[in-house]
């Protein structure tokens, strides 16, 4: 690439990998993003680093992982860390700026409380907050201007809470046109951010970031008859880990089960509610078309990248939960990950981990700006050409909290994953012949030089990381050698020799 790419980076929320085509669902209505899977690059076993939206999207923004920038929680449910990236912290988009391109995000901020998108350098509205901020008002405006009816909504979906209470809203009728959703809004504002920003790149050969974040698929799924009803939810497959017994897991799980009111509603509601998620990412693949056209028409799909990805996954009934939460599964870990590159070859497929924080890298190697601020990151480009390229065969991701602080740390391999609670037991999965992660392997005899490996190797990573996690690590499983003193020994008086008294320690006056 002789110059500076133009990028349009695509981003959903709480979306799972297998609601789309190209990742093998047969029932799945995504004809654009399986084109844009078909064009360019396919990242099968793409993590986010950790599963909640605050700390993942900071992730993106910085290149660093969430121990790094420290910002752990999302503001509706912090629990006391805190809520600003620091001033002076490194982000791309500051330094896209300062390389000349123009800057916008259209959606989905939810990376601070006080700072919002404008303060690193993005153009577009202030959008705050977890859900479709229906009542902003650039989107009344839009509304108004359109003679477009008001959010309202029916057929509301919830189970019941521990203490009787009604549970969260799960999905609801949108009693709009599709042209009224916060989804069509959403695109029809990026796709006038990018005619202004195209005639600049034309006229003033000036390249642009376009970040275009949706606030769905995150529940609750609220949409209009024509996606709510756009899955026959008899053909819905329900995941095999609906069988979770939760033996041998840590409490929390089940804990998080009830909070999600799983056991309270009939089974085909939980098919019902997957097949309004799937609807539901029908809708956004649909909106993202109206902005892939829009590329086309303003002759710029040959000189832009486009990236689409998610922060995290989504349950929908695995493991008889619902959101996300202290439960580090592939359901939520895993997310689709897609990468089209001008002048790359397309169709390519790759089995490399890879990270959402690796986009940070990537986006800066596409603006030929040095990807080292981005520390926890690494371009992307080198699988994209579709070369070989030396790559760590793991991953690691880390949690601290939703609700309750609750730190966890995960390792992925090619066929094991382990998860460390410190509150409770630990996790080993067999993915080779349990993909569903319904079977904890980690006390099971034959699995210890498996565990032993593993817990030596996730050590060893958070160490040179300097993600103090390690240091519970060193005194509570076999990490192998250890190259500082984890005793305090220096302060033990064993360890020189003083007078002996009548008054020391154990002698009788």
């Amino acid at each position: 690439m002789t110059k500076p790419a133009n990028i349009l980076f695509l981003m959903t929320d709480q979306h799972r990998a297998d609601t789309l085509g190209a990742y093998g669902n047969s029932r799945a209505v995504t004809p654009v993003l399986d084109e844009l899977a078909r064009t360019g690059t396919r990242f099968d076993r793409w993590y986010t680093p950790t599963a909640i939206c605050t700390p993942a999207r900071a992730s993106l923004l910085t290149g660093q992982a969430p121990f790094r920038h420290k910002l752990l929680a999302n503001h509706e449910r912090n629990v006391g860390y805190i809520e600003d990236l620091a001033d002076g912290q490194f982000t791309f988009s500051e330094a896209l700026r300062k390389k000349g391109y123009s800057c916008g995000l259209i959606g989905k901020w939810h990376v601070g409380t006080d700072k919002s998108a404008a303060d690193f350098g993005f153009d577009g509205p202030h959008l705050p907050g977890w859900h479709n901020p229906v009542d902003h008002p650039d989107y009344l405006a839009y509304l108004a201007e359109r003679d477009l009816p008001p959010y309202r909504i029916r057929n509301r979906i919830r189970g019941t809470l521990p203490n009787g209470g009604p549970g969260n809203l799960l999905a609801a009728r949108l009693q709009q046109p599709v042209e009224a959703t916060f989804e069509h809004y959403l695109a029809t504002r990026a796709i006038e951010t990018l005619e202004r920003y195209a005639a600049d790149a034309h006229e003033r050969d000036r390249p642009f970031y376009l970040a275009l974040h949706f606030f769905g698929p995150h529940l609750p799924y609220i949409l209009p008859d024509e996606y709510f009803d756009l899955i026959d939810p008899a053909d819905v497959e329900l995941p095999r880990s609906v069988a979770e017994t939760f033996q041998g897991k840590p409490p929390v799980q089940r804990n998080y089960s009830a909070h999600w009111t799983f056991d309270t509603m009939p089974i085909e509601t939980t098919r019902k509610l997957i097949a309004v998620y799937w609807g539901y990412v029908a809708l956004i693949d649909r909106q993202i078309g109206r902005v892939m056209e829009a590329m086309d028409r303003l002759g710029l799909v040959d000189e832009t990248a486009v990236f689409f990805t998610s922060d995290h996954g989504e349950f929908t009934g695995a493991h008889r939960l619902h959101d996300k939460g202290p439960a580090m599964y592939e359901d939520i870990y895993r997310t689709a990950g897609l990468l089209r590159v001008p002048g790359a070859p397309a169709g390519i497929e790759r089995s490399e981990f890879v990270s959402l924080l690796d986009c940070t890298a990537t986006i800066l190697e596409l603006a030929g700006i040095d990807p080292k601020p981005a520390v926890d990151s690494r371009s992307l480009l080198p699988l994209v050409a579709g070369g070989e390229a030396e790559w760590d065969d793991d991953i690691v991701c880390e949690f601290h909290g939703h609700h309750f602080p609750y730190p966890q740390r995960m390792l992925r391999t090619d066929h094991h994953k382990l998860v460390v609670n410190p509150d409770s037991v630990n996790e080993l999965y067999d993915l080779s012949v349990d993909p569903d992660e319904l079977l904890n392997v980690y006390e099971h005899p034959e699995m210890a030089e498996v565990r032993t490996r593993m817990m030596r190797r996730l050590y060893g990573v958070l160490r040179d990381r300097g993600d103090n996690f390690y240091h519970w690590m060193t005194s509570m499983y076999d990490v192998g050698d250890v190259a500082y003193d984890p005793t305090l020994s220096g302060l033990d008086e064993t360890t020189y020799q003083a007078p002996q008294s009548s008054h020391d320690e154990g002698v009788p006056d």
